[in-house]
Parts: structure tokens; C-alpha cells; sequence
């Protein structure tokens, strides 16, 4: 907790002022039992009206200030706790923004999102509590005991035996709560990441008649979590009624000792009902801090998973002498003896990678599954860094580059299309936010996509649900490839973007690109011969190695493996 503190600094003015109201409100609280006490002791007893009435005015004057304070206290607690939550939820997504894909593949999706949301949640709610609860508790506890003495110290002793006793309960109970609080973030986690896959693989699911099977995963899942939290507040509901049990004897145990205090002369009446209530300002105040460290140890739970993703390290971060602007060979791409292994893969994805691709040229790179063309454009665009050798782009090592200068003159199309909810034309302004209308419909033009946009009831302006769930695969592929057209990038990669069209309209995006594209480097991974016949370039791999390097014709007499993949799709006629 105290590492998030430091995002408390913009509002250490309003904590000030917040402190200094909840001082005066605890003045206050603490001088209305002095005032009662006197209008037994001096108004009701002697029978002075004018002092009652003097003193029961002033009472009403300090009760009223002091209510005012505790509405100011509680809104400029809740503004600043709100702005503190929203500034931690900032900074964490921000820091998830900076992660590469092993930072994402380390952690995951579903404890991101519980981290940036339900985490930074308890810590915000333990904040509202603190700023409220925690600094007038103190203040309330020893206010009270130093008033309670003042008014009669021999019946101190019962505050003095109290007050142990309510520590070891409070300790007791936060001890036994920390890690079962651990444990019920961890079980969130789970079922956020249950739910996650349950909602993305519908269709899977579906198809499978998998329903009933997933239904399992999730009771179980939510029966784990409901368990926890059954713990958690029985643990917690426990620890109230032993509170309440200390409190009720303590207040009898004053009455009782008072009374006696009383018969014998040592102590008036109203000083005995002044002591019982600050006996009773003094547990409530204990009670707050109970409050606090019962939900304390969830939010210490919480503040740790944040720190944990605040304090991660990026693997791909900017040089700090990181170079802007294109260099020496604009468009260029270039491996040298590049070596990829994912983090704790037996074997490198990519060995000794090593080809050049130039403007004006497409290159082309097939393989079996898992033979390495997706990995080797992910680290084109820098998702990953080579284990070894280097990846130039414009003739610059993309390491020495910042990031956002080097995405910035690609044009990536991802091998699963990604569209966002919005509109059409949002979708493709994507990838240059202040493209015109009329390079959106160009773009849209080239990728084969204008016909069934025009065909939308609201053309470019057509809704697209949340990952293009209202359209068609083919339909979001085109549509993620204008996305790609629009900013005219340098370097154009499409990493298997033509898998959900059909031959025809293959074939007419293929010849609208090479016109729009004539300037630029084009890569193609791709898993049909038939999209990659025409490239200057074809690159073939197998198993992470290139087997083979040339054009379709010269690939056909040399290449065995790229023999292998033409006869397999198109014939041994395709072949001779």
C-alpha cells in the first residue's frame, strides 16, 4: 500500500484539509459529553434553567458544526479517493500498453483485467475509509481516554483492561484474513478468466455441444470463489459480535463501578454519563479501525498484484538514444541470422533467419503449421525481440528505433482479424485518424470492401459490434485490410489476411494491391500457393529454418518442401 501513496501527491491539499476537518469534527464529538455532564450537574441538580438552556444551545451549535464538517470530510473524501482510483487505473493500463506479448502471455488477459479494475477498486475503497475513519479513530481513542481521565481516573482501569483485549481480537482476525483475501483474487482471476473464454469461443462452444461442459466449468469456478468469500465474511461476522459482546460489558462495567463511585461521593451523575460516553466514543473509534483492518488485508492483497504489474519491466522498451524518422534505406526490411525462442520453448521457433525484402518487391513466406511465418513477421513489428541476430527496417536496427516511429511506417494486417465496436469508417480511420473521406472509401476501394459497405443500410457509418461480431470473416478481413491501406505505410505485412476470402476476390485484392502497394515493401504470409504465385520473392520454411528462396518457378525445381505444398493444394499438373 504504501508504494501506491505516491499517487496520492496531486491531492495533498485536499488530505490536509480533509485532516483538519476531521480534527475539528472530533473536537467536537469529544466536547458535547463536557457539556451534558454540566447540564445535569449544574442545570438539571440545582435546578438552573438559564443554564440549561445556555448550555443546551451551545450543545446544538457545536452538534450542528460538527455535522457539517463530517459532510465536508465525507465528500472531499470520496472526490479525492475517486480521482486517486482513476489515476491508478491510468497509470496501470498505461503500464499494460507498454507490455510486450511475453509480459501478456506471462500474466494474461483475465488478471489484467481484474488488476486494473476489482484491484484498484478495494484499494480505492480502503482509501475513502482511511481518510474518513483512520485519522479521526486515533484522534477519537486517545480524545476520549484523555477526557474520560480528566472527568474521573478511577474508573481508567476499565479502559485500560478494554483496550488489550480488543487489539488481540483485531489482530486475530486480520491475520486469519490476509491470506484468505489473497486467495479470493486469485479465484476472481479464475472465473474472469472462465467467463472470458466461455463469451470469445461461443461458436466453438456451440458447435461442439460443448454448453453443458462449460456450464460445469463456470459452477465450479463460481462455487470455488462463493467458498472463499463464505470464508472471508464468516471470519468477518465472527469478529463484529465479539466487538459488540467487549463493548456491552465494558459499558456495564462503568455503570456498575460509577454506581458505586456515585454512593460513595466520589463522582456526580453527570459525570458518570459523560464517562460512559466517552467510553463509548472510545470503542466506536476502536470499532472504525476494526472496519479498516478487516478490509485492509484485501486491499494490501490488491496493492500487491498492482505493484506487480507496475513494477514489470517491459522486454521491448525504446533505446534511450532511440532514433526517429526513416533511414538510410526507406522501406527496407532486412534479417540477419535472426534466432527466436519463446520463453520456455524447448526449441527456437526461428534458427539463422537471414533474407532481404525491398520496395517496389513483394516477398512472399509459406510453410507448414507451425514452421514460424507468424513469428518471424511479429518480429518485424517488434512484438518480440530476436534471441539472436538482428531485424533492420529503412535499414535501421528496430531496436535502436522507438516503437511508435517504426509501427508507424507499417502496415500490419494481423492474422486474426481485429475490428473495434464503432462505426465503419472508425474502424479504418484506425489506422490514420485524420484520413478524408475520400482516402477511407479509396482504401475501403482497394481492399475489395465498398461493395458490401455501400450495400449497409448506413453505409460507412454502419455499426460494427464489438469484434465485428455482425459481420462475416471475410468481411472483417477486407475491412482490416483497409485499416492497413489507409495509412500508405512504408512497409505493407499481411500475415495470412486472405485466408477467409474466396478465390475471386483473392485475386481482384491482389491486383488492386500491387498498384496501390507498387512503391512499397509488401510481405505476404500466407497458407495458399495460389495467393503468393506472383511474388518477387517467396521465402519457404520449414520446422523454423528457410528450406528455400526464389520465385514459384525456381522454387518448383529446387524445393522439395515448396514442391510438396504446390502438389498438396493444386496438383501434380501445377508442379510439371
Amino acid at each position: 500500500m504504501g508504494k501506491l501513496l505516491r499517487f496520492l501527491r496531486p491531492y495533498r491539499g485536499q488530505v490536509l484539509l480533509i485532516m483538519g476537518l476531521v480534527l475539528f469534527q472530533t473536537l467536537t464529538e469529544l466536547y458535547l459529553p463536557a457539556l451534558m455532564a454540566s447540564i445535569v450537574d449544574r442545570g438539571v441538580v440545582t435546578g438552573d434553567i438559564g443554564h440549561i438552556w445556555r448550555t443546551g444551545g451551545l450543545m446544538l451549535l457545536v452538534a450542528g458544526v460538527g455535522v457539517g464538517a463530517a459532510i465536508m470530510t465525507s465528500r472531499l473524501s470520496s472526490r479525492t479517493a475517486s480521482a486517486y482510483g482513476r489515476d491508478l487505473r491510468g497509470r496501470v493500463f498505461r503500464r499494460v500498453t507498454e507490455f510486450s506479448m511475453r509480459e501478456f502471455d506471462e500474466l494474461g488477459t483475465a488478471t489484467l483485467i481484474t488488476r486494473t479494475t476489482n484491484d484498484v477498486t478495494q484499494v480505492q475503497q480502503v482509501l475513502f475509509m482511511t481518510l474518513r475513519m483512520f485519522v479521526s479513530a486515533p484522534l477519537m481513542a486517545l480524545g476520549g481516554v484523555f477526557m474520560a481521565i480528566s472527568t474521573d481516573p478511577g474508573l481508567s482501569w476499565v479502559i485500560v483492561a478494554v483496550v488489550p483485549v480488543l487489539g488481540v481480537i483485531v489482530a486475530a482476525v486480520a491475520a486469519k484474513a490476509m491470506p484468505l483475501f489473497r486467495a479470493l483474487q486469485e479465484k476472481i482471476d479464475t472465473l474472469n478468466r472462465v467467463v472470458r473464454e466461455r463469451l470469445t469461443g461461443v461458436r466453438v462452444v456451440r458447435a461442439f455441444n460443448r454448453e453443458a461442459y462449460e456450464r460445469r466449468r463456470f459452477d465450479a469456478a463460481n462455487r470455488d470463489l462463493t467458498d472463499t468469500g463464505v470464508r472471508v465474511h464468516r471470519l468477518m461476522a465472527a469478529g463484529m459480535p465479539m466487538m459488540m459482546v467487549v463493548l456491552n460489558m465494558t459499558t456495564v462495567a462503568v455503570m456498575w463501578f460509577g454506581g458505586i463511585r456515585i454512593d460513595q461521593g466520589h463522582m456526580q451523575v453527570g459525570a458518570l454519563m459523560a464517562f460512559i460516553q466517552y467510553v463509548m466514543l472510545i470503542m466506536f473509534s476502536l470499532l472504525m479501525v476494526t472496519m479498516i483492518f478487516v478490509i485492509f488485508p484485501r486491499a494490501a492483497v490488491s496493492a500487491a498484484r498492482i505493484n506487480e504489474v507496475l513494477e514489470i519491466e517491459p522486454e521491448v522498451k525504446d533505446a534511450p538514444d532511440a532514433k526517429a524518422g526513416p533511414g538510410p534505406e526507406p522501406g527496407v526490411v532486412e534479417f540477419r541470422h535472426v534466432t527466436f525462442q519463446y520463453p520456455g520453448a524447448e526449441q527456437p521457433a526461428l534458427r539463422d533467419i537471414s533474407f532481404r525484402a525491398e520496395p517496389g518487391k513483394t516477398t512472399a513466406v509459406i510453410g507448414g503449421t507451425g514452421s514460424g511465418k507468424s513469428t518471424l513477421v511479429q518480429l518485424l513489428a517488434r512484438f518480440y525481440d530476436a534471441t539472436e541476430g538482428q531485424v533492420l527496417v529503412d535499414g535501421v536496427d528496430v531496436r535502436r528505433r522507438s516503437q511508435a516511429d517504426l509501427r508507424a511506417g507499417i502496415g500490419f494486417v494481423p492474422q486474426k482479424a481485429a475490428l473495434f465496436s464503432g462505426t465503419i469508417a472508425e474502424n479504418i480511420r484506425y489506422g490514420k485518424e485524420d484520413a478524408s473521406d475520400e482516402e477511407v472509401r479509396r482504401a475501403a476501394e482497394v481492399a475489395q470492401a465498398l461493395e458490401f459497405i455501400e450495400a449497409m443500410e448506413h453505409g460507412f457509418d454502419s455499426p460494427v459490434a464489438q469484434g465485428g461480431a455482425n459481420l462475416s470473416g471475410g468481411q472483417r478481413q477486407r475491412l482490416t485490410i483497409a485499416r492497413a491501406l489507409v495509412r500508405r505505410p512504408r512497409v505493407y505485412v499481411f500475415d495470412d489476411s486472405f485466408s477467409a476470402l474466396d478465390f475471386k476476390t483473392d485475386a481482384k485484392l491482389r491486383a488492386a494491391l500491387k498498384e496501390e502497394t507498387r512503391d512499397a515493401t509488401v510481405i505476404i504470409v500466407a497458407q495458399r500457393v495460389s495467393t503468393i504465385m506472383d511474388a518477387d520473392q517467396i521465402i519457404v520454411l520449414d520446422e523454423g529454418r528457410i528450406v528455400g528462396r526464389g520465385t514459384h518457378d525456381e522454387l518448383l525445381r529446387t524445393c522439395d518442401v515448396y514442391r510438396e505444398i504446390v502438389i498438396s493444394q493444386l496438383g501434380e499438373e501445377a508442379a510439371a
